[in-house]
């Protein structure tokens, strides 16, 4: 690391960061987006002084830059980056600069302030990585004797003046990340989770952008915040033209009081931008995907149990299922809810994980030896965060369930949620989900965490403890994988309540949602891709009845959604006959074929001018070849319908297109689709631009186009 002063430009990933140090008592970001290349001190400092505002009449004399940590005492009159007291003293903090550290590729700073009056210091870690995210996280310190009570404190990320529109999202169980577009005026726009984790209406991400902006153009700039507990999303206007988004944990009152040498570090804030949420996207998705523990094998193809027999288990029943897997190509086999002692419905039993010997006499051994024998790995749902009342581990250790008082908070689904952070608690759980994978073979956990959290405090103190579960949690994740290397997880929370980054470096994939139906999962999928990758989105095709919404859905439909995903199936399989085995094996081999470029690919969205249409694809990295799914959500005014493009594609490469997969419809007086009648050749830059007339389908139909390169 380097030491330095003044003006400093980090570099990384097609992303410059341009910090002042020079004006104000801590570093403000004067420029955040596009690379602009080497520059000397002189165009730095050219760029730095292009920033600095003017004094006004009515304003203060000496106009205060938004900086690093924006503060009260250098003129900031938004709001702070930093909030606490020492007993309703030391509100007002004034953090100056005393190091600068930078490596030497200039891709990460480190900035050391005090403030000696408050008996504050703060670290300010800065990162712009290969993928060309921006990275902030801020460790604060109490080096004073007296407590320091830390009520809020959130990196934040200037945005440029003229992006006029947010965009965020919210939904409820089933109907995750639904978008909400806002026009970005002077004040404050919030986004706030309370649930004890992400929620099901919590915002992915909060994006500001030039309004109209889409996935495939207009400049858009985002936030994340990696943390899987409460959290706060903002984006500020000022009337001094100061805009900016902000993220950060949202602390419970009195959940972080440091002691005299205690400190408290941020989760980490996200930020990314791009032309368009497909490039913004795909900044995610490298950096996920360049991480050391990143899935690398082919992830597999996995049947879950729940939809096929939910609590009613029996080998023979499950033996036949898993034979009807094996047969049409799944990978991996996951026995759902209700293995475990007493859990005969959802109201008993969380809390005891040994298996139910009413249910399974001679244990999961007969089961898993079966699914082993088929080819195929084993998984196993789990719930671990959770307890009945009706459980042999809340009637001997209530003092381990979260409450904020002596009675116990409202339940949800029959059930509350354990301390973690309680040491007895943690290391219940860890021995017994360890001993389970010590004496199985289990490859695979399904971690669910079926209900936001009320009144979550300690109950020996009353302390709010969402921030030491959150904490807890990470650590019983991370050890269970030391432990067991080989052991995937899946992070899902009543489908996608719990899905970040936080979460995602302990697990290898997300529930996306419990809703099965493809025509809400066309929405939900696509959002949640603003930061998960295709690879760790589970995806599943289901019934032709769908359960969550009762919507009857065909086969190609399904299966099209969850082909751009990591697939699986949610079915009884042992009620097809032989043609429906044969059709869907057909898709998971398809599915198979093409999964090392779904999986490795980039992933894009069109813009399609009819909303009842949807276009999205994976272009390999090289461009050599892409799929893309057309679905006809539901009619359309025109008809037939007009064209559509293809984004992504590489414009000087020739592309033969096919329809792969999916029948266009075919009515009275139809005549077919020209070219679907056989192969055509265009290139990307034709297919980007002119396109391809859209076939005619029925609603709720989808069309898998396979897009192969011409050799000339």
């Amino acid at each position: 690391m380097q030491r330095r002063t003044g003006l400093l430009h980090l570099r990384n990933g097609g992303t410059s960061v341009v910090l002042d140090a020079r004006h104000a008592p801590l570093p403000a970001i004067v420029y955040w987006g596009i690379d602009q290349g080497e520059l000397g001190e002189s165009e730095l400092a050219a760029l730095g002084t292009a920033a600095l505002p003017q004094r006004v009449s009515g304003g203060l004399d000496q106009p205060a830059p938004l900086t690093l940590i924006p503060q009260e005492s250098s003129g900031w009159l938004g709001t702070p980056g930093l909030a606490g007291h020492r007993d309703g003293r030391s509100f007002s903090t004034k953090l100056v600069t005393e190091s600068i550290e930078v490596d030497e590729a200039s891709t990460r700073a480190v900035i050391g302030a005090a403030d000696a009056a408050a008996g504050l210091a703060a670290t300010i870690t800065l990162e712009v990585t290969p993928s060309g995210l921006l990275r902030q996280r801020i460790a604060l310190e109490n080096r004073a004797a007296e407590p320091y009570s830390l009520a809020a404190l959130a990196p934040v990320f200037p945005v440029p003046g003229d992006l006029g529109e947010l965009l965020d999202t919210t939904g409820r169980h089933l109907r995750e990340r639904s978008p909400q577009r806002h026009a970005f005026t002077i004040g404050t726009h919030v986004r706030e989770s309370r649930r004890g984790r992400p929620g099901a209406d919590a915002s992915l991400v909060l994006a500001a952008g030039r309004a109209g902006f889409g996935f495939e153009r207009g400049l858009v700039h985002a936030v994340h915040v990696a943390w899987s507990g409460n959290h706060r999303l903002a984006a500020e206007r000022t009337p001094t033209a100061e805009s900016f988004v902000s993220a950060g944990e949202l602390l419970g009152a009195g959940e972080i009081v440091l002691a005299a040498g205690e400190s408290y570090t941020t989760p980490w804030a996200i930020g990314s931008w791009g032309d368009g949420l497909n490039e913004l996207a795909r900044r995610f998705h490298d950096e996920l995907r360049a991480r050391p523990q990143h899935p690398r094998r082919p992830r597999p193809v996995t049947l879950n149990t729940w939809e096929a027999v939910y609590f009613d288990h029996d080998l023979e029943t499950l033996a036949t299922l898993a034979e009807r897997a094996a047969a049409v190509g799944v990978e991996r086999f996951v026995l759902d809810d209700g293995w475990f002692r007493g859990r005969r419905d959802d109201t008993a039993g969380l809390g005891d994980w040994e298996v139910d010997d009413t249910v399974w006499p001679s244990g999961l051994g007969p089961l898993i030896e079966r699914v082993r024998g088929l080819g195929m790995e084993f998984g196993l749902w789990v719930e671990p965060e959770m307890v009945n009342l009706d459980s042999e581990l809340a009637r001997a250790h209530p003092d381990w369930i979260l409450r904020g008082r002596d009675e116990l908070p409202v339940p949800a689904r029959q059930q509350y949620v354990l301390d973690l952070a309680n040491e007895g608690a943690w290391a219940h759980l860890l021995e017994r989900l360890d001993a389970l994978l010590a004496a199985y073979d289990i490859a695979y956990l399904k971690w669910d965490h079926n209900r936001d959290l009320l009144e979550a405090g300690a109950a020996d103190s009353g302390r709010a403890r969402v921030h030491d579960n959150v904490e807890a949690l990470y650590r019983l994740l991370a050890e269970l994988k030391r432990r067991h290397p080989s052991l995937e997880i899946e992070s899902c929370a009543s489908g996608g309540a719990r899905v970040d980054l936080g979460i995602l470096e302990h697990t290898d994939r997300v529930w996306t949602s419990d809703t099965l139906d493809p025509v809400e999962r066309l929405q939900i999928q696509r959002y949640t891709s603003l930061v998960v990758p295709p690879e760790m989105m589970g995806a599943h095709l289901t019934s032709p009845v769908v359960h969550s919404t009762g919507r009857r859905v065909s086969l190609d439909l399904s299966a099209g959604v969850a082909m751009l995903g990591h697939l699986g199936i949610e079915w009884d399989l042992t009620a097809l006959d032989d043609d429906g085995l044969a059709s869907v094996a057909r898709w998971v081999d398809l599915h198979k074929r093409h999964r090392a470029l779904i999986h490795s690919g980039v992933l894009v969205h069109g813009d399609t001018a009819d909303a009842t249409t949807d276009v999205r694809g994976v272009v390999a990295r090289d461009g050599a070849s892409a799929l893309f799914t057309f679905t006809q959500v539901s009619t359309s005014v025109t008809y037939p319908p007009g064209r559509f493009t293809l984004p992504g594609l590489d414009a000087d490469r020739r592309y033969s297109v096919r329809i792969a997969a999916g029948n266009v419809a075919d009515g009275p007086g139809q005549s077919p689709l020209p070219w679907a009648e056989q192969p055509i050749t265009l290139t990307g830059r034709q297919l980007g631009t002119a396109g391809l007339q859209a076939p005619v389908l029925f609603p709720a139909q989808l069309v898998l186009l396979e897009l192969t390169p011409v050799v000339e």
